[in-house]
């Protein structure tokens, strides 16, 4: 089987002011790729969408679209991916990276593509996000080159623009909502505004998924997973 992986992430500088970051992907079957897209894209019409979604522009007028969205997530054979780090503050570049952020930004996603069978063949798109982010992109292709000794299972990484590919849209809708869930302190915000609409949004995520957006799932769940990375205490 061949596979497209779209990456994206959130809250992945390490100097934004907030706790915690999350690096993730929606999986789409190469042979499904244009039958989901064209059902993403109805979807869409059916709920007058025509722009791009984001999660930093959440709105309560499309909620009916955005709970479309997650039951044709969960109807499919698409599947979701994340890493969450959690107590960002603690991270221990000295000890644990070689001194740089971008060196844990390649572990994270290492420990994020890993996991998909070696005997698949995956293509990697990650979304633009910063002017490093080519060499960013050589890197990691690096990194998968010599942990599978020069056959990895990873044929290609490539940049793509977000607004181009509907499952870029989702996977920062995902992701959005699991850094949203993880910046509660003691039950309240860490930002100002609580939005009562996206914490809707995020209840009924965890209800289709049947798990909660602010803990792991477990190692072995493949449809909706999130790794919990929590660094120690220095």
């Amino acid at each position: 089987m061949k596979y497209d992986l779209f990456v994206d992430e959130s809250c992945h500088l390490e100097r934004d002011g907030y706790g915690v970051m999350c690096i993730g992907y929606i999986k789409v079957p190469k042979s499904e790729y244009e039958i989901l897209k064209q059902s993403f894209k109805d979807i869409k019409e059916k709920n007058g969408i025509k722009s791009e979604i984001k999660w930093s522009k959440f709105s309560k007028a499309r909620m009916p679209f955005y709970k479309d969205m997650v039951d044709f997530f969960f109807e499919t054979t698409l599947e979701f991916r994340s890493v969450l780090v959690k107590y960002k503050e603690r991270l221990n570049h000295d000890d644990y990276n070689q001194g740089s952020h971008d060196n844990f930004y390649y572990k994270m996603t290492y420990y994020l593509l890993r996991p998909n069978p070696p005997q698949e063949e995956y293509r990697v798109f990650l979304d633009i996000k910063d002017t490093r982010g080519r060499q960013k992109l050589r890197k990691i292709e690096e990194v998968f080159d010599n942990y599978h000794h020069g056959e990895s299972p990873f044929v290609q990484f490539q940049h793509l623009r977000s607004h181009e590919v509907c499952f870029f849209q989702m996977a920062d809708f995902f992701i959005g909502a699991i850094t949203y869930k993880n910046r509660l302190i003691n039950g309240e915000f860490k930002i100002i505004g609580e939005n009562k609409d996206r914490l809707e949004f995020i209840h009924y995520l965890e209800q289709k998924s049947g798990f909660t957006l602010d803990e792991g799932t477990p190692l072995w769940e493949t449809k909706f997973n999130i790794f919990d990375h929590q660094p120690k205490n220095k």
